[in-house]
């Protein structure tokens, strides 16, 4: 693929920078699945031609952006027909306000019976939730946009299922706080936003952001939209599922389909996010259990992420070590302490090995843990 497209979006956590060292660990795969999909920034990276794809969130907000910009068919909208990832390009495209910032905060958690539906059914989705809470995150500074507490999960056998969905489901709204103004932020038009490994993707003006003396209201929005539609394109299969992550890694949606390589990227144990905390406070154990009784299927390629010694994986699996983008923790050493273990029976790449002071060999370089 000619360039690599990113979630327009910031998103703590993210692995664009292990991207290609996890692509090539699992190299071709016929199947993917992710189940923490988060900004999605390693399948956005994929290399090669995607074939089948599922990918799945706890955060019924974020699997509702994901689900309304992949969606195939168009919408009747202002007398003529769009795709829904352009209808999410219109409801997102708005200065940043703080009135309208904590006013449709507070709509958005309001929304019980929409995150009942998400979790309900697998082709519901609302673009205009989709493109509000885009617009929001992207104004919002630090956590707590759209959080949301007390949701349980839905247990469903099959994508295609009905599913349990959840039943009243607590919410709060933090305090209020200001929006992201710094360095002339525009919401989802911001080319930076602040906060831990937190990165807008750059949407316009060569990534300079927008020059209100040289780039008009109009223009802004075509390449607001243009970036939708080339979200849309590269996930119009992909399936997007929303609830527990053990129900994306049964064997009819993994082996069954063939090789299939597996990206767990948990919360981690250490600063767990108030969502997933909150639903399963042993989450990355049991994540680690899962790869382990797992790692050594034939068909399966398993990539684990985690701080340095979250993980005790078997000896036959495969430490590397990276570095993920610096942020306000940066001088606490975190960046350095990212790790993915590999399965047995993902690829081994010969890369060279030339370490620095902290055993990377570029600030973005890996290399296998001794």
């Amino acid at each position: 693929m000619s360039s690599v497209l990113r979630a327009p979006f910031p998103w703590f956590g993210g692995k664009s920078r292990a991207a290609d060292l996890i692509w090539k660990r699992l190299g071709d795969v016929r199947n993917y699945c992710e189940p923490f999909a988060g900004s999605l920034a390693v399948l956005l990276a994929r290399p090669t031609e995607p074939k089948i794809e599922t990918v799945n969130d706890l955060d019924c907000y974020l699997a509702n952006f994901w689900r309304a910009v992949a969606w195939p068919e168009p919408v009747e909208c202002e007398r003529r027909r769009m795709l829904i990832a352009e209808e999410v390009a219109r409801w997102c495209d708005w200065p940043v306000n703080e009135a309208d910032l904590h006013a449709r905060h507070k709509w958005l958690l309001a929304r019980e019976e929409f995150r009942t539906r998400m979790r309900c059914d697998p082709e519901f989705f609302d673009p205009k939730i989709a493109g509000w809470w885009v617009w929001g995150l992207c104004a919002w500074i630090g956590s707590g946009w759209c959080s949301v507490k007390g949701a349980s999960t839905a247990q469903v056998r099959h994508l295609s299922g009905a599913g349990q969905g959840i039943h009243g489901a607590r919410f709060y709204a933090p305090p209020e706080k200001l929006p992201m103004l710094a360095k002339g932020a525009r919401g989802v038009l911001s080319a930076r936003t602040l906060g831990p490994s937190e990165q807008l993707p750059h949407l316009w003006n060569a990534g300079r952001g927008a020059n209100a003396s040289t780039v008009g209201q109009g223009d802004i929005t075509a390449n607001i939209i243009a970036v939708m539609n080339q979200l849309h394109a590269r996930l119009r299969r992909v399936r997007v599922a929303c609830g527990d992550w053990i129900r994306i890694l049964s064997p009819a949606v993994t082996t069954d389909h063939g090789l299939t390589g597996v990206l767990l990227d948990p919360p981690y144990s250490e600063g767990a996010d108030d969502l997933y905390a909150n639903h399963d406070k042993e989450l990355s154990t049991k994540v680690r259990q899962w790869a382990i009784e797992h790692g050594d299927h034939p068909r399966l390629r398993i990539a684990l992420c985690g701080y340095e010694g979250e993980h005790q994986m078997p000896d036959s699996w495969t430490c590397v070590a990276w570095k993920a983008q610096g942020g306000y923790g940066s001088d606490n050493g975190n960046p350095y302490r990212e790790r993915i273990w590999f399965s047995p029976h993902c690829l081994r790449p010969e890369s060279p090995k030339q370490y620095s002071l902290f055993g990377l060999s570029t600030p973005g370089g890996s290399h296998e843990c001794p």
